[in-house]
């Protein structure tokens, strides 16, 4: 595992056989399968998947929002089970939905979300005013929610979740909506709160989000976790090029035929309206890939050649893109 500034081997989460099965009319349904995975203190993990793939559910799990239907954890320091208030008491929690309220003012949000911590008045007051200089809202402490601008308001959400001090926060999605200037610039706060030594896990469906931020990643997919490990290590798991090619649907089963016989491919997929191929070398198999098509009268409407990216990996590992499962 990639060493991690200011973090030390400790576990903050860890999670054994964590399931949730929810009750429906048509009958159960697993959206959490059996899960196992650690957290390490001060470093940012990250569920990556699709809508409905289960990354919300384990959120809310390990938050004691949702009681899992099987398995255990421990979550800072305490049963998540038997001592489920101790846990709350530890964490902080950021809800994809936002937690702010429109027509209260900022630092009046912030002062009682820190008091029902259990924070003194005057803890509370110092806490706030620190988290509003450090998340760039200096100023806007008298502002109600609903003056704010989308980007503000997001980096309220997460001073709600700081601001009695936890040593854990989830953030669930916590760019989504985000134009992409105010999702870079929270991508900076996120970094900065990693460096400070606070412990966090996301969950995101956005690719490069999870390349940017995330110390390790557990890839999600039907209520399971499908691969784990660094951004790196991920995409290391598939060795050379990937070659992608937009071929008619007719033509698509032709075309990987005809590369299967002309190329050494290691892997072979359509998803997207694409054929994708994985070789060694993109640059010398593309000639020969490009005259055997001709050849069979298949002219691809265009070709990329590139190194694999977390989406090759999750096509990889589960026979289809982040976008088809959305």
């Amino acid at each position: 595992m990639a060493a991690v500034r200011g973090r030390t081997d400790t576990s903050v989460i860890r999670v054994q056989g964590l399931a949730r099965t929810f009750r429906t009319k048509t009958g159960p349904v697993e959206a959490v399968t059996g899960i196992d995975f650690e957290v390490l203190r001060g470093e940012i993990v990250g569920l990556l998947g699709p809508n409905g793939a289960g990354k919300t559910t384990t959120l809310r799990m390990i938050a004691t929002l949702l009681a899992p239907t099987a398995g255990e954890a421990t979550v800072a320091g305490a049963d998540l089970r038997t001592d489920p208030r101790t846990v709350r008491s530890r964490i902080g929690y950021v809800a994809q939905g936002g937690m702010t309220n429109d027509e209260e003012l900022v630092i009046d949000q912030l002062i009682l979300q820190a008091r029902l911590f259990g924070l003194s008045k005057a803890t509370a007051r110092r806490n706030s005013d620190e988290l509003l200089d450090t998340l760039e809202l200096t100023g806007l402490g008298r502002r109600r929610c609903r003056e704010l601008s989308g980007g503000q308001r997001r980096r309220v959400d997460i001073a709600l979740g700081l601001v009695h001090r936890p040593e854990l926060i989830y953030l669930d999605e916590p760019t989504t909506g985000l134009d992409p200037q105010s999702r870079a610039n929270l991508w900076e706060h996120i970094r900065r709160l990693r460096d400070e030594g606070t412990t966090m896990v996301l969950t995101t469906h956005y690719l490069e989000e999870a390349d940017v931020l995330c110390d390790r990643i557990l890839v999600m997919d039907h209520g399971g976790i499908v691969a784990a490990g660094t951004p790196e290590e991920l995409k290391q798991r598939i060795a050379g090029d990937v070659i992608s090619l937009e071929i008619a649907d007719e033509q698509a089963d032709l075309a990987i035929r005809i590369a299967d016989k002309v190329l050494e491919l290691r892997s072979k997929m359509r998803a997207d309206g694409l054929v994708h191929l994985t070789v060694e070398r993109g640059d010398a198999a593309v000639v020969p890939l490009l005259r055997a098509l001709d050849e069979q009268g298949v002219v691809p409407g265009s070709l990329t050649v590139k190194r694999p990216s977390l989406d090759d990996v999750f096509l990889t590992v589960t026979g289809r893109t982040l976008r088809e499962g959305k």
